[in-house]
């Protein structure tokens, strides 16, 4: 029987989130507790990278913590970031994050709709004089550097930001008493055997979504029960409701 579910992401900001529905719906316990964060890299780390900001006419921007890393390291290293820089985002909730730093002007903020590179690169290419900066984890493949080769454009990719395990206290140690974790990226999976080496997992069910994500737990020789998306469950929680519905009726 589930009642106490760990998921290792911040709590949702909204009270209208899919996660309460399900809380209520099944009464499960619901703890949100992210097993990484994110953290700046230092700016001597970024000077080694040989990048100059001022360089380009135009940021790439795929996540908030790209936003937050970038803002801060332009201060860091004092650069004033011209009023004409323009700004790209693979959707729309990241593209209005930037007002958190800068004016926001239409004219200058460009963003996609899926979440997917793939999708702003059209727009990204009726820019094609721009000089392209992608702001990146550490944790990163070369597929956005693949594409924009693909269509001739000018970028370079830095890291700004790092994730590392977000260590529990010797408190919860003691008091993790879970009957399912849900995981969102293979880094979550490290903190988990980083922080319980001697992890059991016995009836805990394991949920993970992304397919990077599930093969950890699978290369970390743990159990899947449940894996997102699906062509029928494209979100944790619809995935989640289903399978709660399926165990507990």
């Amino acid at each position: 029987m589930i009642k106490k579910i760990l998921v290792s992401q911040p709590k949702p900001s909204s009270e209208k989130s899919p996660y309460y529905d399900i809380a209520s719906r099944f009464e499960v316990e619901l703890v949100f507790r992210p097993f990484i964060k994110v953290e700046g890299i230092s700016s001597k780390e970024f000077r080694a990278q040989r990048v100059n900001i001022l360089d380009h006419t135009a940021i790439v921007f795929t996540s908030r913590h790209a936003i937050d890393h970038f803002f801060t390291m332009a201060k860091e290293l004092r650069v004033a970031i011209p009023e004409d820089m323009k700004y790209f985002c693979v959707t729309e909730t990241i593209s209005l994050y930037i007002q958190k730093y800068v004016q926001y002007r239409k004219r200058k903020v460009f963003f996609g709709t899926t979440g997917k590179i793939d999708d702003l690169i059209p727009t990204m290419v009726k820019h094609k004089t721009e000089k392209y900066l992608v702001p990146m984890s550490d944790v990163h493949n070369d597929t956005i550097a693949q594409m924009l080769d693909a269509k001739k454009l000018h970028h370079q990719e830095c890291v700004m930001y790092r994730t590392v395990s977000n260590d529990f206290t010797p408190e919860e140690v003691k008091n993790f008493d879970y009957d399912m974790l849900i995981f969102f990226s293979p880094a979550g999976i490290e903190s988990l055997t980083k922080n319980f080496p001697d992890f059991k997992q016995g009836d805990i069910a394991i949920a993970t979504f992304g397919p990077a994500t599930a093969q950890a737990v699978k290369d970390a020789g743990l159990r899947l029960d449940l894996e997102a998306p699906s062509e029928k469950y494209p979100s944790m929680t619809g995935a989640l409701q289903h399978y709660l519905l399926e165990k507990q009726g």
